[in-house]
């Protein structure tokens, strides 16, 4: 019993050291894809090199460890013990960065067990899909920041609803015993249309009593 014991953790066949090298020669291969794919559809200041690195670094690293696993059912649960003790505490900027992660780590297993085909065309499709939807880009929000004295606060929510209608959303609005603060958000092309009737940050300091007006661009981009 002992003996049967043993042999169920042993790995099921030895890989010879040409199969090592293709696993993980091929999982780097991929890796380079993926780091072509991630310039393609990051750009601008969003884009980070280092992080780009790190997932070329990542695929033939978790080939490299599915190499080693195979059917080793011993290795394979030390792994999980080893792995479920670690913590990531990377800050992701872009929503689609934990997409790439899961690329990575899908490529790194498939080639690890040598499903070459597999990862292949897995990775061919993903990188059309974040091509053509990453073509389709979400209208920037923009925030309308008003402060002012408390005395004008129907004033410049009267002005405000004159301008943009029910299309201004308040999110913020703060007070004290003397100020009170605005934050609205709007779509870039519900204030571009507002603007073509005049500038409307001149209407609202015409209000009077009015500290200071700021417009900011939140996107994804400078959403971290």
């Amino acid at each position: 019993m002992k003996d049967k014991l043993f042999a169920v953790f042993q790995n099921a066949g030895d890989l010879t050291l040409k199969a090592i090298a293709t696993h993980i020669i091929v999982a780097a291969l991929l890796g380079l894809f993926i780091f072509i794919s991630y310039a393609i559809t990051h750009r601008g200041t969003i884009y980070s090199k280092k992080f780009n690195v790190t997932l070329v670094v990542l695929t033939v690293l978790t080939g490299t460890v599915m190499t080693v696993i195979g059917n080793n059912i011993a290795l394979s649960l030390g792994m999980v013990g080893a792995l479920s003790i670690v913590r990531f505490r990377t800050a992701i900027k872009d929503s689609r960065d934990t997409v790439y992660i899961f690329w990575t780590v899908i490529v790194g297993i498939c080639c690890g067990v040598g499903d070459y085909v597999v990862a292949s065309i897995g990775s061919a499709v993903t990188f059309v899909v974040l091509l053509v939807l990453g073509a389709i880009k979400a209208e920037n929000r923009m925030l309308i920041i008003i402060r002012g004295a408390r005395t004008k606060q129907t004033a410049v929510e009267a002005y405000v609803f004159q301008l943009f209608k029910n299309k201004a959303i308040m999110r913020v609005r703060n007070t004290t015993e003397a100020n009170v603060e605005f934050i609205y958000e709007v779509s870039s092309a519900i204030l571009k249309k507002a603007e073509a009737n005049g500038n409307i940050v001149d209407g609202i300091y015409d209000l009077g009593g009015i500290e200071y007006v700021n417009i900011v661009m939140q996107n994804d981009e400078v959403s971290n």
